[in-house]
């Protein structure tokens, strides 16, 4: 019984961890929004269907908030910090016009 109880914890120890730890992927100069969000996003944001690609809540609903988290990700989100500029900026427009705020 105790290995299993390990077993059970060293898996959820794994599966929140690479949830929230970071990313090296770096988006090529002329990637859009689109791309960056299929690419790097959708492993763990699952499109709600053709025109809703996420779901965010209403103070998440501007693109500074987004490109802060997108870069700095939280302890469930993994962290983009190589997604910079005017690629953060594509993939935070991509974002707000494919959303549903809650």
């Amino acid at each position: 019984m105790k290995k299993l109880n390990l077993v059970f914890g060293v898996s959820v120890l794994a599966v929140l961890l690479g949830c929230g730890s970071g990313s090296d992927y770096t988006p090529a100069a002329d990637t859009s929004g689109e791309q960056i969000f299929s690419t790097a996003c959708t492993e763990c944001h699952k499109p709600v269907n053709a025109d809703v690609a996420i779901i965010i809540s209403e103070g998440m609903a501007n693109k500074d908030a987004i490109i802060n988290k997108v870069q700095s990700g939280s302890m469930r989100m993994t962290a983009f910090p190589n997604i910079q500029g005017d690629a953060a900026d594509r993939l935070a427009e991509y974002i707000l016009a494919n959303s549903a705020a809650q």
